[in-house]
């Protein structure tokens, strides 16, 4: 909510008025003074960033709104009365949402008592910790069985450990409010138990490198630092000592518990991430996780400042935020890679973290507080501050979002995603390692997007998160049956059988590596990867490139991608497009009855609603989408089957999106070359009926030469023109030299590509 600056004026003089009052009050309890930097709040809002705070209210427009959006939001929660329900249901029923309420809550309270100094909020925090105390010390699991570790507020422990994030915060504000007698009534019966439960009493939830360990070692962590415990803060930290699981046992998801035994916060930031600050389960995930990853650093900053946590793994933490906020489109969302729900953006409360505490402990970057403006408010506390000052004192410039590349793996070296910018067009690649039990079976597949709009979009999971009625807001059967199989993504897949046979033993074990990536050249950007063992004695390599040409409206996407294999199979090869369709240069028939494409592996979710073959060298296929153009060329064989699917078979509860895509399938081939063009063109208008430039501009798209070494393509304009792309499928160093002879014409170049 953003206030009229004179409304906000008012406010705030109010609110100074209010904590002048508030000051003069002399009982114990009220005299919340700032006694100095190792006084509580330690945590995440300091006792120096609290008279620091206070110093400068009614002058920092940013940080003054978000308090009383803040502070309007609790007073009415306060005003409604405490509610501290029996847990019994599972997400988006009444119970869970009351707790996850009430962490939110807690918090926030706590933030106010330390920046307003007015004794109700910290008596509303005391009043419900007390609550739950009495509640806690006879709550048995949760009756919900669903979960590999039920939690006791909640169905699952992740939940217990998010509650105890944000309530050790609120804990560590009243602190000095409590009296010894009720912080030690606190700590016996409700937070040490809480931090045992979802630790030594949940090894299997707690002892292992995943999103959801990640958030109950930061629990632990966190409300050990309030409790100056250190045995809380080294489990925390460095995993449950002396303990081994089974290397064989699953999570709900299908992910091993811990097949390599590392566990800790430290090693939850060591294996996940690489050393480009990308996380291996994909942006989505990677939001969900930098909350409690950088809350739990920015405590341990505070209070063990020895520790450096900043600096591990050469910073990676601060390095992985300017990674997630790279991995969003136009509009600030996430690309939805492996289980990634669509919609989920930058302006999510995570990420108002992650950016205000990348600036106040990282280079100050500027294009920061741009993203930061764009939210429309800040933390309230220390990194808040220090973002709402930057932003008053006019520093703010864009982020810049560029071409970039971001290797996978500890060492990044098991792949990586591969985001090419140009112009409006963004293409998002990936060849990644297979992303923890969150990930798909989509080896070099894509996504495109135009000012932020999907173009061939990446389905994302299939889950409707906190909606009760979809499954109880948890995943859904068909994210295994559809979203992870390799049918739901615009790549290859052979014989109707998902890349590694679907088991995430094989995939986790294999990855993709990357051919090449070149953004020098702002007209032309490329990024080439490889892989083998998707499928026994299959190997293919993809090719992606974005080129602005002066002969076309806008950048065009060229597609190569290559399959060698010691037999012949199926390939098939989709692309979800989104729009409606226009027109295509090759007959086809619909059927009378839809039936399902295949029986298993994803197949059992697509309706085949027309099935084509194209007479021509080029099959063109074009649709419309938000009011603009798109067409679809795509180098054909006379054998060829081009089918038009829909998803929606076999799902009787309406589970999936009905979406379509257009499917390529070659027969009893072994090795084999898919050539694409996509081009954006033109413009709709639906208020003016004009339809601009809303056919294509290539005339033929041709491959010229394959070769174990070289693959080239003639793109033909309608005009006439031609240009060569070639691409280096061996040797493709930047300082490679290349000479080709093409139809008598010598082509030489250095580098992994020529285009001309």
């Amino acid at each position: 909510m953003k206030l009229k600056s004179s409304k906000s004026k008012n406010i705030i003089f109010l609110l100074l008025i209010m904590f002048s009052f508030s000051c003069t009050k002399t009982t114990e309890k009220t005299n919340n003074d700032v006694k100095g930097e190792d006084s509580h709040p330690s945590l995440i809002l300091t006792a120096k960033g609290v008279k620091d705070i206070r110093a400068q209210l009614g002058n920092i427009p940013i940080f003054d709104n978000s308090l009383q959006v803040v502070k309007e939001e609790i007073d009415a929660e306060i005003a409604s009365g405490i509610e501290v329900p029996i847990p019994k249901d599972y997400s988006g029923g009444y119970t869970h949402v009351r707790h996850k309420r009430n962490w939110v809550v807690l918090q926030k309270a706590g933030v106010l008592y330390q920046i307003l100094n007015d004794e109700k909020y910290a008596k509303y925090v005391k009043d419900m910790l007390m609550q739950y105390e009495a509640m806690y010390r006879t709550l048995p699991l949760h009756p919900k069985t669903r979960s590999y570790a039920r939690g006791k507020l909640f169905w699952q422990c992740l939940n217990d450990a998010n509650w105890l994030v944000y309530v050790s915060q609120a804990y560590d504000c009243i602190y000095n409010y409590l009296s010894e007698e009720e912080r030690n009534k606190l700590e016996t019966n409700l937070f040490k138990p809480f931090a045992d439960h979802i630790s030594v009493d949940s090894p299997q939830f707690y002892q292992r490198v995943h999103n959801h360990s990640t958030w109950g070692n930061a629990a632990v962590g966190m409300i050990g630092l309030v409790m100056n415990d250190e045995e809380l803060i080294d489990r925390a930290l460095y995993g449950i000592k002396d303990l081994k699981l089974d290397t064989e046992e699953k999570d709900d998801d299908g992910g091993f518990l811990n097949k390599d035994g590392k566990a800790g916060f430290l090693a939850n930031i060591e294996e996940p991430f690489s050393p480009d600050g990308y996380y291996n389960e994909g942006p989505y995930y990677q939001r969900y996780a930098m909350y409690p990853f950088l809350v739990f650093a920015e405590g341990l900053h505070n209070v063990k400042p020895d520790l450096k946590i900043f600096e591990y793994k050469e910073g990676v933490l601060l390095k992985s935020i300017n990674a997630l906020l790279n991995l969003s489109d136009a509009d600030g969302d996430f690309f939805p890679l492996n289980d990634g729900q669509k919609g989920m953006s930058y302006y999510n409360d995570a990420l108002v973290t992650a950016v205000d505490i990348s600036y106040h402990f990282g280079t100050q970057d500027a294009g920061l507080l741009t993203i930061a403006s764009e939210q429309n408010k800040v933390l309230l506390d220390d990194s808040g501050l220090a973002v709402a000052l930057g932003i008053k004192n006019g520093k703010a410039k864009p982020f810049d979002k560029k071409s970039i590349n971001l290797s996978d793996g500890p060492e990044g070296k098991q792949g990586g995603v591969a985001i090419l910018r140009n112009k409006d067009i963004e293409l998002v690649f990936k060849y990644a390692s297979q992303g923890s039990s969150h990930g798909h079976y989509d080896k070099l597949s894509y996504s495109l997007y135009e000012k932020g709009d999907e173009v061939i979009q990446d389905y994302g999971l299939a889950r409707f998160v906190n909606i009760e009625q979809k499954g109880g807001g948890n995943y859904l059967k068909e994210n295994k049956t559809w979203a992870k199989q390799t049918i739901a993504h615009n790549t290859v897949t052979q014989n109707e059988t998902s890349h590694y046979n679907g088991e995430y033993e094989i995939g986790s074990q294999n990855h993709p590596d990357l051919h090449y990536f070149s953004s020098d050249n702002k007209s032309v950007q490329v990024s080439s990867a490889k892989v083998a063992n998707t499928y026994p004695n299959t190997d293919m390599q993809r090719t992606l490139a974005v080129i602005k040409d002066e002969d076309f409206e806008k950048p065009f996407v060229l597609d190569i991608m290559q399959v060698i294999s010691n037999k012949a199979n199926q390939y098939d090869f989709p692309y979800y497009f989104l729009g409606q369709v226009l027109n295509t240069n090759f007959e086809y028939t619909i059927p009378k009855t839809l039936k399902p494409l295949g029986s298993k592996n994803g197949y059992q979710h697509l309706f085949v609603e027309g099935n084509g073959k194209s007479k021509e060298s080029n099959a063109k296929f074009s649709w419309l989408n938000k009011g603009k153009f798109y067409t679809l060329s795509t180098i054909s064989d006379t054998k060829d089957e081009i089918l038009f699917t829909r998803i929606g078979a076999n799902d009787s509860e309406f589970n999936l999106r009905r979406e379509a895509a257009i499917m390529f399938r070659r027969k009893n081939t072994k090795n084999t070359l898919f050539v694409s063009a996509i081009e954006a063109h033109g413009s709709y208008s639906p208020v003016s009926e004009s339809a601009i430039n809303s056919k294509s501009n290539i005339k033929e798209l041709k491959v010229v030469i394959d070769t174990a070494d070289y693959t080239a393509l003639a793109i033909t304009t309608l005009n006439g023109s031609s240009k060569i792309f070639i691409t280096a499928n061996t040797n493709a160093s930047n300082e490679a030299k290349h000479t080709l002879k093409i139809n008598n014409k010598n082509y030489t170049w250095v580098g992994s590509y020529y285009y001309k």
